[in-house]
């Protein structure tokens, strides 16, 4: 593919270059090392800030489009602006620059479903997520304007999420809170109460068992594995979730291969008719069998 010359906007290099040709921003970066990107003939570091009408040269690889794949996903409701899947347990929701396919958004592709190009290329339509080990409800725009009206909804936490989750021990309580903030360490998910951002989340206790309990967990922030990190700070570590402490062999004795976690109730006012939606999604098999486990070895 040829070079090719824009002109520029004012803000970071990077950011603008990937907001006006719509490379993902990390691509961007690499090419701007490997020196594919000149600003008025010369290289600049990926952070410099640019004032508006410089030119700039570009040798960006070309973005192949997302591959359609087979594999239906259950819809819950969908109209021309937006829809809500129920996603399986182990499905990606998006790829990546490294992967490309085996994602919930090249089966929705599959299915001929239309996905807000403002997503992004990688992204279209995915305005939330779910962990890839996480099952249960997620609304996609079909529309800019439906996905710009979402992520806002997200944003000023309109939108109400319930999650079922199945964790190690027994609170005090039939009711706890958790408020501290989030941040990363390398691919992880901390309690930063120095530098995170601000996370709160509420929990009912919905059955009790010998060593484990099931939640109900509502989130009121949306950070990344906000729920997981919070639930094993609070020494309650959902159960099957190896990476937050809800290992070993009381997960293994209930047949869990993935932490319990389900994403049961979805609300949220229509950003174009305003009516209110409001859908629960059952647990899948593979969690209903593990509370039948569950249940067989009360005290």
């Amino acid at each position: 593919m040829a070079p090719e010359t824009i002109t520029a906007i004012p803000g970071r290099l990077d950011a603008v270059i990937a907001r006006l040709t719509g490379t993902p921003r990390a691509e961007v970066q690499r090419a701007i090392t490997a020196g594919r990107v000149t600003v008025d003939g010369g290289q600049r570091p990926r952070s410099h800030r640019l004032v508006g009408g410089e030119l700039l040269t570009l040798d960006l690889p070309r973005e192949e489009p997302l591959a359609p794949e087979p594999g239906p996903v259950p819809i819950r409701y969908q109209d021309a602006q937006l829809l809500v899947v129920a996603k399986p347990a182990g499905l990606v929701v998006h790829p990546t620059e490294r992967r490309r396919t085996g994602t919930l958004v090249n089966r929705l592709l599959g299915m001929g479903v239309d996905l807000a190009p403002a997503g992004g290329p990688l992204r279209p339509g995915i305005v939330h997520r779910l962990d890839v080990g996480t099952s249960g409800l997620l609304v996609v725009a079909s529309t800019d304007e439906a996905f710009v009206a979402l992520r806002g909804l997200f944003r000023r936490h309109d939108v109400e999420r319930g999650y079922l989750a199945l964790v190690r021990g027994s609170p005090p309580t039939d009711r706890f809170g958790v408020e501290a903030p989030l941040g990363r360490r390398g691919g992880r998910i901390v309690v930063d109460r120095a530098e995170g951002r601000a996370a709160a989340t509420e929990a009912a206790v919905r059955e009790r068992f010998a060593r484990a309990t099931v939640l109900d967990v509502r989130p009121r922030t949306g950070r990344t594995h906000q729920i997981r990190v919070h639930l094993a700070a609070a020494g309650y570590p959902i159960l099957g979730d190896r990476a937050y402490g809800g290992a070993g062999d009381d997960a293994a004795r209930l047949g869990l291969t993935r932490p319990f976690l389900h994403a049961f109730f979805l609300a949220f006012d229509h950003p174009g008719t305003g009516v209110r939606i409001e859908l629960e999604e059952p647990l899948p098999p593979d969690l209903n069998d593990v509370l039948r486990r569950a249940r067989g070895l009360r005290p």
